[in-house]
């Protein structure tokens, strides 16, 4: 199906230059001279790459069909993780690269909602937030606490993140997966 810039939206899905697209970024930007046009940010699909792009007011695109579904992540296989539908057992492979940062965040045997087109995975919409420990962190340094300073600290996961100075080893904190950004420290 054909769309115009008018109908472009944060997230969607286009057919660019015969690869798919999801549009990750979007500016509208309307000159005092000339002719208006989109400036965009384009993240493949195939390869996780993003792309710069600026449509003219008007032109049109093909936009790629993507369903969402939940499926049950499984396990990762090297650069491949494993997911599977909980109602019918069909098993589903994606790219770690085309999933992006967000396969450090996935917990096992928990359901995520997978966007696909014709059974291939090409994306995982992330949860606003995950709570996992800090397996590392410096010890905070008296009178340092209150003063809004941060530093580096290690998740369960493995993935290191910037946090205030007051959070410890043991603590339980919330993430933005999307960003890799502290949230709040949760009290369990």
């Amino acid at each position: 199906m054909q769309i115009t810039t008018s109908d472009f939206r944060k997230g969607i899905y286009i057919l660019f230059r015969d690869e798919p697209y999801q549009i990750a970024d979007l500016e509208f930007v309307n000159p005092g001279k000339g002719s208006a046009f989109f400036r965009t940010k384009l993240r493949s699909l195939k390869t996780g790459r993003t792309i710069d792009y600026t449509f003219k007011s008007g032109e049109s695109v093909e936009q790629y069909d993507v369903t969402t579904q939940d499926l049950q992540y499984l396990y990762r296989d090297g650069d491949h993780l494993i997911f599977m539908d909980p109602t019918t057992f069909n098993q589903f492979t994606g790219e770690a690269e085309v999933l992006g940062p967000i396969v450090d965040f996935l917990r096992e045997n928990e359901t995520y909602p997978v966007m696909l087109h014709d059974d291939e995975i090409v994306g995982i919409r992330p949860p606003k937030r995950v709570v996992l420990t800090v397996a590392e962190a410096e010890p905070a340094i008296r009178g340092n606490t209150a003063t809004g300073l941060t530093k580096l600290v290690v998740l369960d996961n493995g993935v290191t993140i910037t946090a205030p100075a007051f959070i410890e080893r043991g603590d339980t904190i919330a993430v933005n997966p999307d960003t890799r950004e502290y949230i709040e420290r949760v009290n369990v």
